[in-house]
């Protein structure tokens, strides 16, 4: 039998990580995906681990408290350095953050200049400028998959 999983695969991946009575939130803004994940996380015996917050990031994300041992983010790629500003917020001393797709197919890194992604990609390159120049982090970009910033908080 094959199991597929898409919508809350990355937080059921995660939460095989987490301490005992630690817990995973994760933000979907679509509501077919989030019935998905909760279908997912379910199935996968998770649900006591995983908070599903429901609507967008940008709106979500500033009423979080609270602090985080590790921070994923794997969203809109214009939204990078918005979602960034929260993560330091929230980043708790050593946390870590993960961003996905920060190369985004080689864009980010070559003289790419069309209008249809002009925007995730200047932003992109913002937050690779500022996790990289910020003191406060120690960053390495991986070229794995379509790139993978870590970041850790000193």
């Amino acid at each position: 039998m094959k199991l597929v999983l898409l919508c809350g695969y990355s937080a059921i991946c995660f939460s095989e990580f987490l301490e005992e009575n630690g817990s995973i939130d994760t933000i979907e803004r679509e509501e077919d995906r989030v019935e998905k994940a909760k279908e997912n996380i379910k199935r996968t015996e998770v649900e006591d681990k995983i908070h599903i917050h429901f609507g967008d990031a940008v709106e979500i994300l500033p009423t979080i408290e609270g602090k985080y041992d590790m921070i994923f983010i794997d969203a809109a790629k214009g939204k990078y350095p918005f979602f960034l500003s929260h993560a330091l917020r929230l980043l708790a001393n050593d946390g870590i953050i993960l961003a996905d797709n920060v190369l985004y197919k080689g864009y980010v890194m070559s003289d790419y200049n069309k209008h249809k992604q002009r925007t995730a990609v200047r932003n992109l390159r913002e937050y690779l400028k500022e996790v990289s120049e910020n003191p406060n982090l120690e960053t390495e970009i991986l070229e794995v998959g379509d790139g993978l910033a870590v970041s850790k908080k000193k």
